[in-house]
Parts: structure tokens; C-alpha cells; sequence
């Protein structure tokens, strides 16, 4: 299996990304991102993969995807069996949180507690990586629960579940490739250090996939959302620790998604 986060990590280490191994698509590639983003039971070519590296991030959309498809699927068995909308968003909730093993979550707290707890950019780094949590990484989790749960009510109530959540899930999860690949890494170790920078090719089928999904999902307005979350979490990251880490990129995906989930409730409330 190619689920664990740390074995990814030991997996993907010290590993760099040769010529041969730069063709833009593999058959590696999305088990390879949803064995990184998810908890999800995905058996994988793991020598390949380790060789692939940040050519897989392509895929990162299509793992929003695949969870996006999971969560409307169980609202819609939830609605169908009578379980009120409140209960059924904190549900799907929790889903969410259980199939991508609280990764981004962990990296919002991490964020949170480094980027306004340090005084410098040494002491943010240190903090982020403890593994204790402080105020701020209490606060931006419970922020973040409370705004997902109030959104996805809303959503779950008109029925627009379906499309929002695959739109919501792709987006979100494009911002993670974009920020890999323009901002440096703040520190030499760590995640995403290990898992390197994507090339230009994997970037733009990236966002090919993250824009068609809104766009066919009927939200192209999302789109402008993303960019707008995304670029305020890179100029953060820059102008704090000089640049990303494995953190910043989990921070990223929540606060599009927060973002996201408050733009197609302003849009279909």
C-alpha cells in the first residue's frame, strides 16, 4: 500500500527525478497522489513512483476529484435514507477528514502556530515542525471546521452538493501544484522538499484539469476564488519563511477550500 504519509516521505527522500522519468503522463501517477493525499487503500508501483516524484502532481486535481465523487455519493445515500442536511455536512465532514488522514488540517495548524507564533523565519520553521499544537493552531482548525460545516449545510440543503464538491475538491487541490512549483523551499528537509518541484508541463495539466473541472461543473467564477486564496497564501509563505513547505501547501488547500465553499454559497443561496 501507498498510503502513509511517512512512507511516502522515506519513499520519496533523496530521490531525483531523471530524464527518462520526465514524460508528462504515467500510469503511476494518480494511484501515486492518492497514496500521498489520501488514506485511501491504493496499490502502487512504488520504485516508479519514487522516480516520478513532483511528475505526479499532475494528478492532485483528479485525487480532489475522486474524494469530491466519494462525499456527494454519501450525502446523496444520506438524504435518500432522511438524514437532516445539518447532520449529514458534519458527517461528510468528518469523512473528509478520515480519507485524507487530517493532512491538510495538520498543515493549517502547523502553518498557523509557525507563521504567527515565530518572531523570525529560524523560529516559524522550528514551531511548524513540532509536532505540539498552540493557539493559533487551535483556533485556525476550529475556524475552519465551523466555516466548512456552515458551507457545506448550506450546499447540502439546495442540493448542490454534487457539483460543488467535485469543482471544490479539483480547485483546491490545483493550488497545492501551483504553489510547489513557483515558490522555493523553505527549508532543505521535510515533505515537500523530498517530493521536489514539479516541472512547467505537470503545472499547467494541473490547472488544465482544476479550471475544466469548475468550468464544467458550471462555477467558472471559482476559478478567479482559487487564484485570489492561492496567491494570498504564497505571499504570506514568501514574505514569512521564504518560501513553501509541506505545511504551507496543506494551509493552501484549506483556505481555498474555505474560500471556495463561501463563493458557491454566496452563488446558489
Amino acid at each position: 500500500m501507498f498510503n502513509e504519509r511517512d512512507a511516502g516521505e522515506k519513499a520519496l527522500k533523496g530521490r531525483s527525478l531523471h530524464k527518462h522519468d520526465m514524460g508528462l503522463i504515467d500510469r503511476v501517477d494518480l494511484p501515486a497522489a492518492l497514496g500521498l493525499l489520501t488514506r485511501l487503500p491504493v496499490s502502487v508501483d512504488s520504485n516508479r513512483a519514487m522516480d516520478r516524484g513532483a511528475a505526479s502532481a499532475w494528478a492532485y486535481p483528479l485525487v480532489g476529484v475522486v474524494l469530491g465523487v466519494i462525499l456527494a455519493a454519501s450525502v446523496a445515500l444520506m438524504q435518500w435514507l432522511g438524514v437532516p442536511s445539518g447532520i449529514s455536512a458534519g458527517l461528510i465532514l468528518a469523512g473528509s477528514v478520515i480519507l485524507t488522514g487530517a493532512m491538510h488540517e495538520d498543515g493549517l495548524a502547523d502553518s498557523a502556530d509557525g507563521l504567527w507564533g515565530g518572531w523570525d523565519r529560524a523560529r516559524r520553521l522550528e514551531i511548524m515542525k513540532d509536532s505540539h499544537i498552540g493557539v493559533y493552531g487551535v483556533c485556525a482548525i476550529a475556524l475552519s471546521l465551523l466555516l466548512r460545516w456552515l458551507g457545506l449545510v448550506a450546499i447540502v440543503s439546495v442540493g448542490a452538493y454534487w457539483v460543488a464538491f467535485i469543482a471544490i475538491g479539483a480547485l483546491s487541490r490545483t493550488s497545492m501544484v501551483v504553489l510547489m512549483a513557483i515558490l522555493p523551499n523553505a527549508r532543505a528537509g521535510g515533505l515537500s522538499k523530498s517530493v521536489g518541484r514539479p516541472p512547467t508541463g505537470t503545472v499547467w495539466l494541473a490547472i488544465v484539469f482544476g479550471v475544466g473541472f469548475a468550468i464544467l461543473c458550471g462555477y467558472p467564477w471559482l476559478i478567479l476564488v482559487a487564484a485570489t486564496a492561492t496567491a494570498a497564501c504564497g505571499l504570506i509563505a514568501r514574505a514569512k519563511i521564504g518560501g513553501q513547505t509541506g505545511d504551507i501547501l496543506g494551509a493552501t488547500q484549506q483556505v481555498n477550500e474555505m474560500a471556495l465553499l463561501i463563493a458557491v454559497v454566496m452563488m446558489v443561496t
